[in-house]
């Protein structure tokens, strides 16, 4: 950002630009911007032109606002594909000589079609699944369906949470082709397998499915249930987004806050709060949500603080004062944590970003108590960059600060260790069902009873296959946490 706009320039200097902040903690930001033209050149062909052009873009933001911008290599290849040029300027983690890298930067070939996603908007199925390989040996693979979204084909085709994928379009999944059978397309023909003890077993039943653009709405479920003298309000919540994209309205953050008012109302005494398939997305509705649950905060509470690097703290800093850095809670009527001393988040290594800034955000002010397995582990914030004038398509998402709670606390890199682990079993049970493991186990940490009068704690009825991943992890808010802020004119 090197050209005067609008504001006194300091003495590194910043491109004309207009910088629509929303970060990431994994924290995302929008961020249009950052446009001084780069030098002419004359290239041996138009491929090689356009690269230019793009990585001079890139290079000029990421040298301003990476975190780690002091180890950008000196003499970059500019003449390489973005995608490849954007790689091999990140400062990558290596567990034994980077401890303290970059795991989570990125870049999309279209800035338009990465914001939509992060509001929730794609082409999809409708459904989320995990990957296991079928068998200990085995090179088949099978997909487990973790839930499905209300009105989208999925549910249509009446596919439903527990559901397991062993086939599509007639092939059997393996190590080989499931990546290409079920991330590519659109129409699919999925073959279910069934359940015997921890045997799979196939059968002839299919489900025909057709991807569509859907707008996700991440408020999933809610309820009330009164256990054991104890008034218990339950929320699954997949991703935060305020609204459905290209929408004003912070239509879903109203939703939460009208939940919340019918949990105040119904005198709602504990709190559990699902989070177990929950990647990120906004912190102003991670600030939302917290607000909604903290214990005597107000907008005069720290929510987390931002470290960014030493290039542009100062001009941040100078024009907008140190509250730039700060997110305060907010002031809810619909608040509860009057009537709550504590928290029970389910977690997964799917809950990530915007979700751990919860549970870090929360601990200073009120017992925060995890129930499944370990985090995914991301203190760290991003933010997207996107060119304003439209001449560049690309969007990246570099890190560009690390967060802390208002205690100073950011330890969390590794992820939260749960306060009791509970693993899911290969049989699930849906989601809200008080039988089903997570859920079990946090209304016994409650009550000192189990409703079903069994419990899955950790190893007991887990499932036994072995992971290979699951398609949350393509989710554009995986790891992220989008915090839209102000207009910076630079």
């Amino acid at each position: 950002m090197r050209n005067q706009h609008a504001v006194a320039i300091p003495a590194f200097g910043f491109r004309q630009s207009t910088l629509m902040l929303a970060f990431l903690l994994g924290v995302t930001t929008l961020l249009s911007g950052c446009k001084k033209e780069p030098e002419v050149v004359e290239p041996e062909d138009t491929a090689t032109a356009e690269n230019l052009t793009v990585n001079e873009w890139i290079l000029e933001n990421m040298q301003d606002l990476y975190f780690w911008n002091d180890k950008i290599p000196a003499n970059p290849d500019k003449t390489l594909a973005p995608d490849k040029f954007f790689d091999s300027i990140l400062y990558k983690y290596d567990a034994s000589s980077r401890p303290d890298g970059d795991r989570f930067s990125w870049i999309e070939e279209s800035a338009e079609d990465l914001q939509a996603s992060l509001s929730g908007e794609t082409t999809t199925t409708g459904m989320e699944y995990t990957l296991y390989l079928r068998a200990t040996g085995s090179d088949e693979v099978i997909a487990q369906v973790l839930y499905v979204l209300p009105g989208s084909p999925a549910e249509q085709a009446g596919l439903k949470r527990g559901d397991i994928i062993s086939r599509v379009n007639g092939q059997t999944l393996n190590r080989s082709n499931y990546a290409s059978l079920l991330f590519s397309g659109t129409t699919f023909r999925f073959g279910l397998a069934s359940v015997s003890g921890n045997t799979l077993v196939d059968t002839d039943v299919t489900r025909s499915v057709t991807a569509t653009v859907f707008q996700e709405n991440p408020v999933f479920l809610d309820s009330v249930y009164t256990v054991g003298g104890k008034t218990i309000g339950y929320l699954v919540y997949n991703q935060f987004v305020p609204g459905p994209n290209g929408s004003s309205t912070a239509t879903y953050d109203a939703q939460l806050d009208a939940i919340f008012g019918e949990f105040k109302t119904k005198g709602v005494n504990e709190l559990v709060l699902d989070l177990r398939y929950n990647p990120g997305g906004y912190t102003s509705s991670s600030a939302n949500l917290a607000s909604l649950i903290g214990r005597g905060v107000s907008s005069s509470s720290v929510y987390f603080r931002e470290q960014w690097n030493s290039t542009i703290t100062p001009y941040l800093r100078q024009e907008y004062g140190d509250s730039f850095f700060v997110q305060n809670f907010l002031t809810k009527s619909q608040n509860i944590g009057g009537n709550l001393s504590r928290v029970y988040v389910l977690t997964t290594d799917y809950t990530a970003s915007a979700s751990e800034l919860i549970i870090n955000g929360l601990r200073p002010y009120m017992s925060v108590i995890t129930i499944g397995t370990t985090t995914y582990g991301k203190n760290v914030g991003s933010i997207t960059i996107s060119d304003e004038t439209g001449k560049i398509k690309w969007g990246m998402q570099p890190i560009v600060f690390k967060s802390f709670n208002s205690a100073g606390q950011s330890d969390y890199a590794a992820g939260f260790t749960p306060s009791f682990e509970v693993e899911e079993p290969l049989s699930l049970l849906p989601l809200g069902d008080t039988r089903e493991a997570m859920l079990n186990e946090a209304i016994y940490r409650i009550t000192g009873s189990s409703p079903s009068g069994r419990r899955a704690t950790a190893g007991v009825n887990a499932n036994p296959l072995s992971s290979l991943g699951s398609s949350l992890q393509r989710k554009a808010s995986w790891g992220r946490m989008i915090k839209p802020l102000k207009t910076l004119n630079l």
